[in-house]
């Protein structure tokens, strides 16, 4: 016959799983009638940036009565807030005499929050009458697709183009933003 105190181990696990579990649930469930009964939801947010699909997904709390919110949701890329930028650097040379055109610049670009963030820059450029909308960070020596809190990152871009391809004048730089793919 076994004493009781070689089962208490057991029973005593039991017995906290059984006033765990009971307590969990006791905390899931809630009154449809009370009023102060929140639940917690998962909203996931889709969106394309550059022909590529992202996701964020946000934690929101509903009250109980309140239905499940739709599965996916397509929303406009999220900017980064107060985002700026610094034309360090920008030259456009259309034939540097050995049959290219060269385009170079540097752009630092600036996180005044104070959290890290991941994202994609997006630069807007006029080329003759077009006025087109894309990262280049494929081409630079850093591509800043992180900035770190209260930083910066320098984009750096030194390409050259033949001129087979066609002479282009000139390309402005209209504008740089700073679009999130992940939230931090």
């Amino acid at each position: 016959m076994k004493n009781s105190i070689e089962r208490s181990p057991r029973t005593f696990s039991k017995i906290f799983l059984f006033i765990s579990f009971n307590s969990f649930i006791l905390n899931m469930s809630c009154d449809s009638k009370d009023e102060d009964c929140t639940k917690t939801a998962v909203v996931r947010d889709t969106y394309f940036l550059n022909n590529q699909q992202y996701y964020l997904d946000r934690t929101i709390e509903l009250p109980c009565s309140f239905p499940d919110p739709e599965p996916l949701n397509q929303i406009d890329p999220p900017e980064l807030d107060g985002f700026t930028y610094d034309i360090l650097f920008y030259e456009f040379i259309p034939d540097t005499g050995n049959n290219t055109s060269r385009w170079r610049f540097e752009i630092q670009l600036n996180n005044p929050n104070d959290y890290k963030v991941t994202g994609l820059p997006i630069l807007t450029v006029r080329i003759g009458e077009l006025t087109t909308s894309q990262s280049y960070s494929d081409k630079t020596t850093v591509p800043c697709f992180e900035l770190g809190a209260n930083s910066s990152c320098t984009l750096s871009y030194d390409q050259e183009s033949s001129l087979d391809l066609g002479l282009i004048n000139d390309i402005e730089l209209i504008n740089v933003q700073y679009f999130l793919t992940n939230q931090n």
